[in-house]
C-alpha cells in the first residue's frame, strides 16, 4: 500500500468514525434548564463540543487504521483485485 492509498483509507474511516461520534452526548436546547434564545431551533444542541469529538475521532480511527492496514498488509484482503 502506497502513501496516498493510506491517506485516502484514514480519510474515509475518520469521516466514518467522525460521524458515529457526532451524537455522543448532545444535549439540545429544550432538554437544557437554560433559557432558549428567540430565533433557534430547539433541536439545536447546547453545547456540540467538536474539538473533543474531533480528537476522539482522530484517536479511534488510528486504532481501526492500524487494524484495517494489518488486515491488508497480511493479504487477507487485497485491494489490486
Amino acid at each position: 500500500m502506497n502513501i496516498t492509498g493510506a491517506m485516502v483509507i484514514f480519510t474515509i474511516i475518520w469521516w466514518v468514525t467522525f460521524f458515529a461520534v457526532l451524537p455522543w452526548g448532545v444535549r439540545s436546547q429544550w432538554e437544557d434548564e437554560g433559557e432558549m434564545p428567540k430565533g433557534t431551533d430547539p433541536g439545536a444542541p447546547v453545547e456540540p463540543q467538536l474539538k473533543k469529538k474531533a480528537l476522539r475521532t482522530t484517536w479511534i480511527s488510528a486504532i481501526i487504521f492500524v487494524i484495517v492496514v494489518a488486515i491488508i498488509q497480511s493479504g487477507i484482503i487485497n485491494l489490486r483485485q
